[in-house]
């Protein structure tokens, strides 16, 4: 088991991982009758897209004595309705650290390949734009 999700009431969750115990709230959105204290559970599938580049990236860094530390993402992501549904994401990458022409490519590529992105309905848009 890779993790249980409990219903709180208010349509809230509570999410634990069971290898760590770490947990995490979320609460639909303002928009979808909620209160918006909390990541809707759209908004983890996005984050965790970026979550998800940035670890790759990283791997990649180790294998190629890169130092990207700082390296962040700032997510955004789009609902439609009929259904109601997330109808793009977009992820900018701004990478830190010193990097040859080289080093950037295969970051990017490497990033564009996790297994988040690979996973994500190709119907959804993938705004991904990377900044150094």
């Amino acid at each position: 088991m890779t993790s249980k999700v409990i219903y709180k009431g208010d349509l809230r969750t509570e999410c634990e991982h069971i290898q760590s115990s770490n947990k995490f709230i979320t609460d639909a959105p303002l928009d979808n009758n909620g209160k918006g204290e909390a990541f809707s559970p759209t908004d983890t599938v996005a984050t965790a897209l970026a979550s998800c580049m940035l670890t790759i990236m990283g791997i990649k860094a180790n294998e190629n004595d890169l130092d990207i530390k700082g390296t962040f993402a700032e997510v955004t992501k789009h609902m439609e309705a009929n259904p109601r549904r997330i109808s793009k994401i977009d992820v900018l990458v701004t990478v830190k650290g010193e990097l040859t022409d080289r080093d950037k490519t295969v970051l990017e590529n490497s990033a564009k390949t996790c297994p988040v992105i690979q996973s994500i309905h190709p119907d959804i848009i993938k705004n991904i734009i990377f900044k150094y």
